[in-house]
């Protein structure tokens, strides 16, 4: 039985503790009205000033010139309608900061559960050994959707502007978002969202006890009973998982669309959630737990870290060459928007996610050693934190983006929080299960 020290436990704390202050910083240093904020952005400038027209800049106004009354009119306007712009793209800073942590923890416990049904469908006999590693990461299944669940709530209640298409003045005003209000209404939002959460969360906790039920029966009902149960999730997974990516995701775009994006959220949650597995493994067996799990179950965990990262790289690359190349305006818009502004962390996470993980894990022999994995796997996961950050920010937050207090103490926060629960999930159960038929195989998994 795994027994949660008290050292790694007083670290999650510590991480959420300073997460949360971080994020309170966040929340507090938002401008308070749209002139505050012209003044923010004018201060992060370097006392260059607003690049927008000033006062002074205004053509004259009088009586003798109505022209100039009406261009002053103008452009006095546009700069008021700017101003309001960049103060909801700074008041939405924290909040989009916040959430794209809470996605992305959320997403690898998601992974993971795509995995393990996988594993329980195809009867495979290599990894058994690792179920209980994945019951206890699919666990944060339960506080992660809570907490994007409330995010949702408060979007709609407008403590935020990440998703426009919740805004009734904004949708009347714009003839797509009234086409589309049928699905994009905020009540149909949560029921989906509740579905797609109550599904996940209810064949993670039957799997769960049917699992635990083998270990101490003397059949494999238990067992045959999980497998029907996996291979029925997967189809429910394969459709609700594309909805969930245009709902959370795609939907803060509402104007811009493509048919790859349910699949290539699906390439990002694979690759991270197998991730996480490979490095709570390697952490646990360092600690004299796992003692069956060998270098070959090692070995397997990176080819999928490998193989997924491939898969990612091929659908990025679909997806941005078909628009890019097609250069129709309202979808190219989109990679234009991050390339212009968001050049460094669009270009660096698919270097980190593809080339890096590549060199590293093609030899064979690399997949068998623990901290080049582990090294590997820490990559991996910023890349993957940064492909969120991209899909998320440049619609929430535009060119007034930066990754600071806020966004590093969102990560801080909602990984001590992962770490705790998932942690504290394992030491529920034994870490290695005992009735399995394939269990083992899985023990003397070599090659």
């Amino acid at each position: 039985m795994y027994t949660f020290s008290n050292r790694l436990k007083i670290g999650a704390i510590i991480l959420m503790g300073i997460g949360f202050l971080g994020m309170g910083i966040g929340f507090v240093t938002v401008p308070a009205s749209p002139d505050e904020a012209k003044e923010m952005v004018a201060a992060h400038d370097d006392g260059h000033g607003d690049t927008h027209a000033q006062e002074g800049d205004h053509p004259a106004a009088s009586a003798d010139h109505p022209a100039a009354d009406a261009d002053h009119a103008a452009s006095a306007e546009h700069d008021a309608a700017h101003d309001e712009h960049v103060y909801h793209q700074l008041t939405n800073r924290p909040w989009s900061a916040l959430y794209v942590a809470a996605f992305f923890f959320f997403m690898i416990a998601l992974g993971v559960l795509a995995f393990y049904a996988i594993q329980r469908a195809s009867q495979a006999g290599w990894s058994p050994l690792l179920f209980r590693v994945m019951e206890g990461i699919t666990s944060y299944l339960v506080p992660g959707g809570i907490i994007i669940i409330v995010i949702f709530v408060l979007s709609i209640m407008h403590f935020n502007h990440m998703f426009v298409w919740m805004d009734s003045e904004v949708v009347a005003e714009d003839a797509l978002l009234q086409g589309k209000a049928g699905y994009l209404n905020p009540t149909f939002f949560l029921i989906r969202a509740a579905i797609f959460l109550g599904g996940w969360i209810l064949y993670r906790e039957v799997s769960r006890r049917l699992s635990l039920a083998q270990d101490a029966s003397d059949d494999d009902s238990n067992f045959k009973k999980n497998f029907k149960w996996s291979a029925g999730f997967l189809v429910f997974y394969l459709v609700t998982e594309s909805m969930m990516s245009w709902d959370w995701i795609m939907s803060v775009d509402p104007h811009w669309f493509s048919t790859l994006f349910g699949w290539y959220v699906f390439a990002s949650m694979m690759v991270s959630g197998i991730t996480v597995i490979a490095l709570i493994t390697i952490y646990l067996k360092s600690k004299g737990y796992l003692p069956d799990v060998n270098d070959s179950h090692i070995h397997d965990l990176a080819k999928f870290m490998f193989g997924f990262s491939i898969f990612w790289t091929y659908l990025w690359f679909s997806q941005f060459m078909l628009i890019w190349y097609a250069n129709i305006p309202e979808e190219v818009t989109y990679f234009v928007t991050r390339i212009e502004d968001f050049n460094l962390p669009f270009f660096g996470m698919v270097a980190m996610n593809f080339v890096f993980p590549v060199l590293l894990l093609m030899n064979s022999d690399y997949k068998r050693i623990n901290w080049f994995v582990v090294m590997t796997g820490i990559v991996i996961l910023a890349g993957h934190y940064l492909d969120v950050f991209n899909m998320i920010m440049p619609a929430t937050v535009g060119d007034q983006w930066t990754i600071g207090i806020p966004e590093l103490g969102a990560v801080c926060f909602f990984a001590g929080l992962f770490i705790l629960w998932v942690f504290r999930a394992l030491t529920k159960a034994p870490l290695q299960p005992k009735r399995n038929p394939f269990i083992e195989e899985s023990k003397h998994f070599h090659y």
